[in-house]
């Protein structure tokens, strides 16, 4: 509300000002309306943009004008008799030149600014999910995730808001995202880059996937519905879950092998083992072998939403 105030003030305040202190005609008005219009729309585009593009242009126009300084010390000394004259009658042309020039270098080389180089899959974007589970550190030591790791601010702010929350288990895996974060900007062999880079978005999941389509970068996640969002954006997605998934060992019916039987099973005689990637074994007759290791062999496997179940039976 105090935006629309500043700039209904702006268009009526700018023509009066005008009328008053310029020329008391039409055309006075109207200037000041046109000044107005003018302010009201540089307001709106400042707005939009970010504060680093904002410095990264004033970086180029200052870059521009340095260059334009050398270049005409360099005619006026070094130029001969004839450059000279050829110069004061397009120096100014060649003023504008040399700014837009550094102006929509610097905007175009942002990235550099911003700590990413340049586009392509080799930058790995992280979102919330992969850094509260930890696993990415693993897989960043066996050289698993070649590339540059980019840790986006926000994420990282989402991290700092779930480490300060009330809830335990929230707070928990703020902090534990937090640790993750800062224990991949120690690893000597992994590159590690931050982007203050933000796309606008509904929530974080799709903000994560459209800062890697901007890249044309992939994510790393564990969260499936940045699955489905990637593949609408045509981003890559890796997730871990669906890596560590495809490694569970291969059991077949009819294999034997050696099972530590943690529990009770909810039927009658049965006793629960786990495998050593956390897939349930069901095994028949054999609660008596509850905390002990023993020989089962594998007589069916299901699998569910959820993953695998394998049901055995004692040798």
């Amino acid at each position: 509300m105090p935006i629309w105030i500043f700039r209904i003030s702006t268009l009526i305040a700018f023509p009066f000002l005008t009328y008053d202190f310029i020329n008391k005609e039409p055309l006075s008005l109207a200037a000041g309306l046109l000044c107005a219009l003018i302010v009201i729309i540089a307001e709106a585009v400042f707005k939009r943009l970010r504060l680093i593009k904002i410095m990264i242009a004033c970086s180029g126009f200052l870059l521009g004008w340095l260059l334009f300084i050398f270049t005409e010390y360099a005619v006026q000394n070094f130029g001969g008799t004839g450059a000279p004259a050829w110069w004061v009658a397009n120096s100014k042309y060649v003023e504008i030149g040399f700014i837009v020039f550094g102006v929509l270098a610097c905007l175009f080389k942002s990235r550099d600014l911003e700590g990413l180089s340049y586009k392509g899959r080799h930058l790995k974007v992280v979102d919330a999910s992969a850094l509260m589970d930890g696993r990415i550190v693993d897989l960043c030591e066996i050289n698993f995730l070649p590339g540059i790791i980019v840790l986006p601010v926000f994420v990282l702010e989402q991290l700092n808001k779930m480490a300060a929350s009330k809830d335990a288990l929230e707070r928990a895996k703020g902090r534990r995202g937090l640790d993750v974060a800062t224990r991949l900007q120690e690893l000597k062999d992994v590159t590690v880059r931050m982007t203050s880079k933000t796309p606008k978005a509904e929530d974080d999941t799709e903000r994560v996937v459209k800062l890697a389509k901007s890249f044309d970068a992939e994510v790393v996640t564990l969260d499936f519905n940045i699955n489905k969002i990637g593949a609408l954006y045509d981003v890559v997605v890796l997730n871990i879950a669906d890596l560590a998934t495809a490694l569970k060992p291969v059991v077949l019916p009819g294999e034997s092998m050696s099972l530590f039987i943690m529990k009770e099973g909810k039927e009658k005689d049965q006793g629960v083992g786990y495998l050593d990637d956390g897939t349930i074994v069901v095994v028949e007759e054999g609660r008596r072998h509850i905390g002990k290791r023993t020989e089962v062999a594998v007589y069916s496997i299901l699998q569910t939403s959820s993953g695998r179940m394998i049901f055995a039976r004692t040798k």
